[in-house]
């Protein structure tokens, strides 16, 4: 969260994006608690590339080694840590949103390429041990919570954020001007109104509202199990960590895997509104790993990162982080990997942080030509879209 709790917004809830048209304004679903109106603005001040939550390494500034910045980095519209937004634009038809999962979970497509080479591959989600070369896969065990929780007088709802201590939430409440602190509204008693439409609050019981699911899915979802993955066990995230979407037990029983949490936030999906990336900064993000996973993941061979919350993960503890804190590590082009040696993850939004980390293991043009083979060849985007692995 923004240190002067100032600086979302009232409405930015899940997946602050513009839509495929181009939208800047997200429109509240009406049924079924599954939309949001989310309008965000800009956190003040930069952060450092690679800059830790942590006390641990605020001012670490990662080198980019000669290599990488003239076979990846050279020509492009940035220098440094700087970056022009609009490098993360991409059109995208609005079709190519898929707005259901796929019958089962390993049928998703899977677009394969090798750095070193710009080979691609297209295959299915269920190849994906046979491209692999023995790296140890570290999924995010993250659980979404059931968030949205509907008032009824005055009609509104509370979405949950993150659980601060016991029964003690930190979450958004609408309408905020006709609500009053002290008041009850079902099972929710709202304590102190923190601002711009967040407050902390006291739940009865544990979240038993409607899975928040992102704007772009405007279907409905037949089974709320299907925006989990399998291997889900902490609950704490406002959304899923998609690119594990993809996972069937049987699918993970043929892999060395190993998990971390991070409890996926709204800020990790709010669009990049300034020109600069350097001027956009990621609110923490609550993250763990327990010491024997670390000590497996520090000395594997390789590893392949399941999502980019992996990633997030594991390059905050390799640059010296704890194994459990907060998070704003922003990774963008010019970030130098530590422990991640391979990438799985989903197509992600145009403005997005998530797309920026991608470009920043692939290198930003690499990333575009990706991106216009996968709509060439009609991948399906977003969350309950396909997959690329970058090895």
């Amino acid at each position: 969260m923004a240190r002067d709790r100032q600086d979302l917004r009232a409405q930015p809830v899940l997946h602050c994006v513009a839509d495929a048209g181009g939208q800047r304004r997200l429109e509240l679903g009406g049924r079924r608690s599954e939309r949001f109106d989310l309008v965000a603005c800009a956190l003040e001040g930069g952060i450092d590339l690679g800059g830790l939550d942590t006390g641990v390494g605020s001012g670490f500034e990662p080198r980019l080694c000669a290599g990488d910045y003239f076979c990846v980095h050279r020509g492009r519209r940035y220098r440094g840590s700087r970056m022009d937004v609009s490098e993360l634009e991409y059109e995208l038809p609005p079709e190519l949103i898929a707005q259901h999962p796929a019958a089962r979970r390993d049928e998703s497509r899977l677009l394969v390429v090798e750095r070193a080479t710009g080979e691609v591959r297209h295959r299915r989600f269920s190849d994906l041990p046979d491209e692999l070369h023995g790296e140890l896969a570290v999924v995010n065990d993250t659980k979404v919570v059931p968030a949205r929780i509907p008032i009824a007088s005055p009609r509104g709802e509370v979405l949950l954020l993150e659980r601060h201590e016991g029964d003690v939430w930190e979450g958004l409440a609408k309408p905020t001007r006709r609500l009053k602190a002290g008041q009850r509204y079902g099972p929710v008693e709202l304590i102190e109104h923190l601002g711009e439409g967040r407050w902390r609050l006291r739940l009865d019981g544990e979240p038993a509202g409607v899975t928040p699911l992102p704007p772009y899915i405007t279907a409905p979802l037949d089974d709320p199990a299907r925006y989990q993955t399998v291997y889900a066990r902490d609950p704490g995230s406002a959304a899923a960590p998609t690119a594990g979407l993809h996972f069937t037990p049987e699918l993970l029983a043929q892999l060395d895997v190993e998990r971390v949490t991070l409890h996926v936030g709204l800020d990790t999906f709010r669009p990049v509104s300034e020109d600069s990336l350097e001027e956009h900064a990621i609110h923490g993000e609550r993250y763990e790993v327990e010491p024997a996973a670390w000590e497996r993941i520090r000395s594997a061979e390789r590893v392949l990162a399941v999502g980019t919350t992996t990633v997030r993960t594991l390059e905050t503890v390799a640059a010296g982080g704890p194994l459990s804190g907060r998070t704003t590590l922003f990774v963008k082009p010019a970030f130098e990997f530590r422990r991640v040696d391979a990438l799985l993850t989903n197509f992600h939004l145009p403005r997005s942080t998530l797309l920026a980390l991608v470009m920043a293991f692939a290198g930003v043009e690499e990333t575009k030509r990706l991106y216009r083979l996968a709509v060439e060849e009609r991948y399906r985007f977003y969350s309950f879209g396909d997959a690329m692995l970058i090895l």
